[in-house]
């Protein structure tokens, strides 16, 4: 009756060994084993499998059984195998293959896909995987320690996070070429403050900055505003002269080079803030995580959209 779970390693290295120098005796000098130690692996492998795998040795070496030939073949895959396991723990000790859940902001999502690339292409073992939504559910997941690290601005105060400083990322005020704002130059704060204003959603933090800025220059004069759900959708309103509308300038840099919409010179624009790359201070980061962080910060924020 076999037994599977008799079967060892040694066994099948001494019958790997035997193959390769063609007999017990040889197989023994290279392993570093006595010939009857030798023959006591191939014997209780024997037993194990309950049945011949090795013929008498003969003037041609030694002569292996239709089953030894099969646990020679099964010999090799075993050792494949966990050369292959070895190497792939090397690789994620060393942070070189293993998975990332990078969590973005929306707005994030014009430039991340292509440094997401950058990092294919760097470290071909290492996967990302890109999770986008507005600043509260991004938020939420790292709350949730659903994600390894976080491309935003403005880190939260909660949970504790360590976050590095990845590149500036201003915001602008945007009105279709039509506007006869987008003619004009040092616009007054009463003249913008009568336009329309296209907004995202609660919980977006580009909202929150229009906001502040719209409340601080008017110094509480009511404005208009319009909420849209996508960046996309206000960028198309704003072409349309629907509205104007605080972006950044990241999501609106090859419009605004085409001419098909204009940042206003408005008071205090540009307003820059910064990108950061952030992870929870008290979650261990894995080495491949630390792989990635590094490959960004070293990237000097060269993958930031710019304007001539």
């Amino acid at each position: 009756m076999q037994k599977i779970n008799a079967v060892t390693l040694k066994q099948l290295r001494a019958l790997r060994h035997v193959a390769a120098e063609g007999s017990i005796s040889g197989a023994a000098a290279e392993l570093g084993l006595t010939a009857p130690a030798v023959h006591t692996q191939i014997r209780n492998l024997e037993k194990a499998l309950d049945c011949a795998i090795l013929e008498q040795s003969g003037a041609f070496g030694a002569r292996f059984t239709p089953e030894g030939q099969v646990m020679l073949e099964v010999e090799t895959q075993i050792s494949a195998s966990l050369t292959n396991g070895l190497e792939r723990i090397r690789s994620l000790q060393h942070g070189q293959s293993g998975l990332v859940v990078l969590g973005v902001v929306s707005t994030a999502k014009y430039f991340v896909p292509g440094l997401v690339a950058q990092i294919n292409r760097a470290f071909p073992e290492i996967d990302v995987i890109l999770k986008v939504g507005n600043r509260q559910e991004i938020l939420r997941e790292l709350n949730d320690s659903s994600l390894d690290l976080i491309i935003m601005g403005r880190p939260p105060r909660s949970p504790i996070n360590i976050a590095y400083n990845i590149g500036p990322h201003p915001h602008v005020m945007v009105a279709s070429s039509d506007n006869p704002l987008s003619h004009r130059r040092d616009i007054p704060a009463m003249d913008l403050l009568a336009e329309t204003f296209l907004a995202r959603e609660e919980g977006s933090g580009t909202r929150l900055l229009m906001t502040r800025y719209l409340d601080r220059i008017g110094e509480g004069v009511p404005y208009r505003m319009i909420e849209m759900g996508s960046n996309e959708t206000i960028k198309q309103a704003v072409m349309a002269d629907l509205g104007v509308a605080m972006i950044s300038q990241h999501t609106v840099t090859e419009e605004i080079r085409s001419g098909r919409l204009v940042a206003l010179d408005a008071p205090e624009l540009p307003m820059t803030r910064q990108w950061y790359v952030l992870h929870r201070e008290d979650l261990t980061i894995s080495k491949t995580t630390e792989t990635v962080l590094n490959f960004i910060l070293a990237q000097n924020a060269a993958f930031l959209p710019r304007l001539d």
